[in-house]
């Protein structure tokens, strides 16, 4: 029997990571032609270069972040991440130039006012899995390993570390599949959740080596206290009465695979560059000469 093809990749890059990285890196010296600051974009720009030159990807989507307070999330639990300053107009621009350059690159650009960067990869991998795809997840989100499956990698693109779906336990703890389970036991300060009080890393995972999941957790929550655990009567009792906040707290570390897309009939391959629309936002970003070079042999005009 012929071997089975290798899944092709599909390569789903965290852009606000990425963003929000240049703007806190790089120094605010670079100006566009209207005085505003564009060091995140000439960041982004610079970390684009680097991934499009080192792996030539035929399909990639880059997603980002417009949910900021909109996000569905947010009518479950009003606080989620209210512990955020909210994002300065002088890095709002520079968001929209980052868009914009994606798009002049032909590159495809994801983005929805009530999902988040997260779902918007999670919901495009889940669709392009049954059309011969795997995930590169171009991120260093713990939350995203959820996602992963037996052919997808994560790519800690800065530290140059991947990983798949076997070496997520050896990361963090608990199986890829157990990841939102963990989080809402365990709470996210990053994202303001509390998750159960009194479960820490150790505990939560040592609870779903045990039990498997969540549901199964608190089903079986009367075992708990029969564990070689320290405090296991007191984690029992806390279960008890935290279970709809810890199934509150999963249903805002689940990663959504069904948020819209559009047209996913692409397959998010690279597209025709916009040669014009490259070369206005190279003169308005004031980029170099170098880094224009770059970007047209990225975009295969020269």
């Amino acid at each position: 029997m012929p071997e089975a093809p290798h899944p092709r990749p599909l390569y789903l890059v965290d852009a606000s990571l990425y963003v929000f990285r240049a703007w806190h890196s790089i120094p605010d010296e670079f100006q566009d032609a209207d005085g505003w600051p564009t060091n995140a974009v000439h960041g982004f720009a610079r970390f684009l270069l680097e991934l499009l030159e080192k792996e030539r990807p035929a399909h990639i989507a880059i997603a980002f972040d417009e949910a900021l307070d909109s996000c569905f999330r947010n009518r479950l639990y009003p606080a989620y991440k209210a512990n955020r300053d909210p994002a300065p107009e002088e890095l709002r621009r520079q968001f929209t130039h980052c868009k914009a350059l994606c798009a002049a690159l032909g590159l495809s650009v994801l983005s929805h006012g009530e999902y988040e960067a997260d779902d918007l990869i999670g919901s495009a991998l889940h669709a392009a899995r049954p059309q011969d795809f795997r995930g590169v997840i171009v991120s260093a989100d713990k939350d995203l390993s959820q996602l992963l499956g037996e052919h997808d990698e994560q790519w800690d693109f800065a530290r140059g570390q991947r990983w798949g779906m076997a070496g997520v336990k050896a990361r963090l703890g608990v199986e890829a599949r157990q990841i939102a389970d963990y989080l809402a036991l365990t709470g996210d300060a990053v994202d303001n959740i509390p998750g159960v009080s009194g479960i820490g890393a150790k505990s939560a995972a040592i609870l779903l080596a045990h039990f498997g999941d969540l549901d199964t957790l608190l089903s079986r929550v009367d075992e708990v206290a029969f564990l070689r655990l320290r405090g296991a009567a007191t984690l029992a009792t806390r279960l008890r009465e935290q279970r709809e906040h810890a199934l509150l707290w999963r249903q805002l570390t689940t990663i959504a695979l069904d948020a819209p897309l559009g047209d996913i009939a692409t397959q998010h391959a690279r597209g025709q560059a916009d040669g014009d629309m490259l070369a206005g936002l190279s003169d308005a970003l004031r980029f170099g000469p170098m880094t224009r070079r770059r970007l047209r042999v990225a975009a295969g005009l020269e």
